[in-house]
């Protein structure tokens, strides 16, 4: 049990590095000028979201009886969905970034709203592909065993979105691009172009 649960940390802590768990945060925290705050939070949420949409599925499967392919096969198909989305949203960012350099009078508080609720709902999309197989490894150990290593996982993952997340922010902070002239009205579109580049990159680098 103990080996079991060491591998879901382990598991947890490398999964969690793909930057798509917390550059899109980070990117969109910049150029909206989030507070830390409100980075946490809305990390916290998501990363809470992203490992409770494959605990209630992996639940559901070993409750019901339904074979370790089969759900394999559904966390496949919603990491596809998950990786369109993510390319989408960059993409649909990157050209409000454009409007809003021609019309500034644009309403970036509304904008605001969307965009987390938007990240938000993408994370409960993308699956944590490993979780599944370590709750089926676990139901051995009874549901006990499941939920300790679910938690485990999850701790670790949630743990990982909020720190590489506030980390990533306070770096992208250090980055002088108030200082460079017209750099800073450019933040929108870069960050729309960074969060379709990462959704690009997760979904056909296999990263």
């Amino acid at each position: 049990m103990e080996a079991l649960i060491l591998s879901a940390v382990g598991i947890g802590f490398l999964h969690s590095l793909v930057p798509d768990h917390w550059l899109p945060f980070a990117s969109i925290a910049k150029a909206q000028g989030w507070s830390r705050q409100k980075l946490f939070g809305v990390s916290l949420l998501a990363g809470v979201a992203h490992v409770g949409s494959s605990i209630v599925l992996g639940a559901l499967g070993i409750f019901l009886g339904l074979g370790l392919v089969n759900l394999q096969g559904t966390e496949s198909f919603r990491g596809n969905i998950a990786g369109f989305l993510l390319i989408g949203f960059g993409a649909a960012y990157v050209l409000w970034g454009l409007k809003h350099l021609r019309h500034s009078h644009l309403h970036l508080n509304d904008t605001k709203k969307i965009t987390v609720w938007a990240l938000i709902a993408i994370f409960i999309f993308g699956p944590c592909e490993p979780l599944i197989p370590l709750m089926f490894l676990a139901v051995q150990y009874g549901w006990y065993g499941v939920w300790l290593t679910t938690a485990a996982f999850s701790i670790i993952t949630v743990f990982m979105v909020v720190s590489q997340s506030m980390l990533a922010f306070m770096g992208l902070e250090m980055l002088p691009l108030s200082r460079v002239a017209h750099m800073e009205q450019w933040s929108h579109v870069m960050a729309g172009g960074v969060i379709a580049l990462t959704g690009v990159a997760v979904m056909f680098m296999g990263i």
